[in-house]
């Protein structure tokens, strides 16, 4: 209570003529200020306090009384003019749906708000089995209540469904009214009810369900809210018979369309048949390709299809013994055969439910496709040949030619005047016998064959492998062709390829014989990788270090020392430093700073700062073993040059 307010009251209980009205005055004021119930004892305790008259005090008594009657009086029209208020805006939400599972959580969500209690639920008649079911909940937390049944006469909501008249009770468990089961007593005991209201839902003479309120706690409900209740689920009761009405409407008209469509798709199937035959006819007049056939397919019959060369599962293999389409849960798989030889599938996506014409299309596309595929491999099996007769001849230099070589190389799509890269690859994982080992060695002819086709270049089998010549693009470096090429033919194979590769090689239409030669470069390579253990990898002769001296085939000595030191030399000649000689000491003097010190007549301090700068110049491993056996011979191999 405020100290203005408190003045406020004494000051009117002081100030206020005996007159019949002047005790009505500060509960006036508390009745048009909403005040609560405590404050109208506030000017009462006051006038006892400053002493006044008895009779004082009594009209004071008398005018609270009043004013008490004539609060509550206002706050019961509130709470009615509020149910009726949130009566009539139930009615239209309830008028405004038209879907059942929609009208019935709006049915117990408006119902829990109405009355302020914990939990609302809503339980529907289920003619089949004579009882009722749980079917809509709102604030409860229990799943076993919220899947309860109640048979008829049974616990409070069966006795209303029974008798089709409201029951409340403060205290459930401690009623004796109602047939109490197991089963119905340790939901509600799991939900943690303790009174419940329950009002019948009726349509005519019939109870649909019953709408129920139910608190956790102690509670009586007054008669105005069983009869809100009561208002309440007639509305509902209607809005769910409309509901289910406008459902069955919909379900008839949904079958009556669904008959016209059936009409309508017969009409479109003969229509997309004859559409089908018409295009693959096309098709394979004007030498479309496979992905013609399964877009031409999908477009037909309106879904996806896809070509696919890997599709093992039991479905394929049932396609491909009965010679038709075969369903594979919500798709379609045709076999694509030729002379009892797999090719792949045609698989249709998404489409579980099949027309039988529609099913035959899609069996007559598997057949094109087959004849395309078979007609591609004709071509590109001559076309490989030709790449490898091409190659051949630039291994062995029988045909030095340039303008026959040219010629041959633009009718296959190659440019022999460009930098190419000879690169030789190999499987690693030994076979089981002689024929997978030659199944094995097709395999990576014709992936070979086939990368060399879509990069421009040349593919031949050699030497229990395969051998490639392959355009440098300009930025890329052999290396990454190399591995690049490792990775491909590996994942078209399924297993580890190794490749080495050559230097850059020019101008081979003037010059074949360097073909071979870097043919003998990559093969050195691809012996150095297996060695090493790098089989599945790629790399050419730059990548082994010193080795790459040996393994390349035009030895060049500067490019080894310029990789290897050039760095402290571009440093040298820069600053002016001795950082050569101080590595060319430190390696002479068994990598011991100390013996260096005195060979170059320093302190120890200079020695380890010099061989730090050679550190961030080289990189952290320079000391390792591998890197200082390269080192040491870089800087011989550098004197030999400057001398």
């Amino acid at each position: 209570m405020s100290r203005d307010h408190v003045q406020s009251v004494e000051r009117s209980a002081r100030e206020a003529e005996p007159s019949p009205h002047a005790a009505e005055a500060p509960f006036l004021e508390l009745l048009a200020r909403g005040a609560a119930v405590d404050a109208y004892e506030e000017p009462v305790l006051l006038a006892r306090a400053a002493a006044q008259p008895a009779a004082r005090i009594a009209a004071l008594e008398h005018a609270k009384l009043l004013a008490l009657r004539v609060r509550s009086e206002l706050e019961g029209r509130r709470r009615r003019e509020a149910e009726l208020s949130a009566l009539f805006e139930t009615a239209h939400d309830l008028a405004g749906l038209r879907d059942l599972d929609a009208v019935l959580p709006a049915i117990v969500q408006r119902a829990r708000s109405l009355l302020g209690t914990d939990v609302a639920y809503l339980s529907l008649h289920d003619p089949a089995r004579g009882d009722t079911y749980m079917r809509v909940t709102e604030g409860s937390v229990a799943a076993r209540f919220q899947q309860l049944r109640l048979g008829m006469g049974e616990g409070l909501g069966g006795l209303v469904a029974q008798t089709a008249r409201p029951y409340v009770t403060d205290d459930y468990f401690r009623d004796g009214r109602f047939q109490h089961t197991t089963t119905i007593d340790a939901g509600v005991q799991d939900e943690g009810l303790v009174a419940i209201l329950g009002v019948p839902l009726m349509l005519g003479p019939h109870v649909i369900g019953v709408l129920f309120a139910a608190d956790r706690r102690a509670r009586v409900f007054e008669r105005e809210q069983i009869a809100l209740l009561g208002s309440f689920a007639a509305l509902a009761a209607a809005a769910i018979d409309t509901a289910n009405l406008l459902t069955e409407t919909r379900s008839a008209l949904a079958g009556l369309e669904r008959a016209n469509e059936i009409i309508q798709d017969r009409s479109a199937v003969i229509e997309r048949a004859s559409d089908i035959h018409d295009r693959l006819a096309e098709l394979v007049l004007r030498g479309g390709g496979v992905h013609d056939v399964a877009a031409a397919v999908a477009e037909v019959l309106d879904g996806t299809v896809e070509f696919t060369e890997s599709a093992d599962t039991p479905a394929l293999e049932a396609s491909r013994a009965e010679g038709h389409a075969v369903r594979h849960g919500t798709d379609w798989i045709a076999a694509v055969t030729a002379g009892g030889e797999l090719l792949g599938a045609l698989v249709l996506r998404g489409h579980p439910h099949l027309d039988p014409v529609d099913q035959r299309t899609l069996e007559r596309a598997a057949m094109v496709t087959s004849l395309l595929l078979l007609a591609r491999r004709s071509a590109a099996e001559a076309e490989q040949r030709v790449r490898g007769e091409l190659l051949d001849d630039l291994l062995d230099a029988r045909d030095r030619d340039a303008r026959l070589l040219r010629e041959r190389a633009t009718r296959l799509h190659a440019d022999l005047d460009a930098t190419h890269v000879v690169l030789a690859a190999r499987l690693d994982a030994p076979a089981a016998d002689a024929d997978q080992e030659a199944a094995a060695r097709r395999r990576l002819w014709s992936a070979a064959s086939h990368l060399a086709a879509t990069r421009h270049g040349l593919a031949a089998a050699r030497d229990g492998g395969t051998v490639l010549l392959l355009p440098l693009v300009r930025g890329d470096s052999v290396t990454d062709l190399a591995r690049r090429t490792a990775r491909h033919l590996g994942t078209a194979v399924h297993e580890a390829v190794t490749v080495g590769a050559s230097a850059a090689v020019d101008d081979l239409a003037a010059r074949p014989d360097v073909v071979a030669a870097a043919y003998v470069e990559a093969r050195r390579c691809l012996d150095a990788l297996r060695i090493l253990g790098r089989t599945g990898d790629g790399a050419a002769a730059d990548d082994f270090g010193f080795l790459g001296l040996l393994l390349a085939g035009d030895r060049d000595i500067a490019g080894f020392v310029d990789r290897t030191v050039g760095q402290v030399v571009a440093y040298d000649e820069r600053r002016g430093t001795d950082l050569l000689h101080t590595l060319d000491a430190y390696f002479a003097c068994g990598m011991s700073p100390a013996r260096t010190k005195d060979e170059l007549h320093v302190h120890v301090n200079t020695v380890a700062q010099r061989l730090e700068r050679v550190g961030r110049l080289l990189g952290e491993d320079w000391q390792s073993p591998a890197r200082v056996l390269e080192i040491q011979l870089a800087l011989r191999l550098h004197r030999l040059s400057a001398a």
